[in-house]
């Protein structure tokens, strides 16, 4: 099918595949990564609710991450 068309065509074609098959990998990458952490995300958003409804948390400023 590809070898119809001229061939810098083709090798955008195969550069378009390439870059899309590394995106596919990097997300399911992210993804692996969000699995394994997600119950650690989990408890912290848990314990920062709870600390807010304590009235513990205190607002923080963007320099301060």
């Amino acid at each position: 099918m590809m070898e119809s068309l001229p061939e810098t065509l083709q090798q955008q074609v195969a550069e378009y595949l390439k870059e899309y098959i590394a995106d596919l990998k990097e997300e399911l990458q992210w993804e692996e990564s969000f699995k394994k952490t997600q119950p650690q995300l989990v408890a912290a958003a848990q314990r920062a609710k709870k600390e807010i409804a304590e009235g513990k948390a205190r607002e923080m400023k963007l320099n301060e991450l």
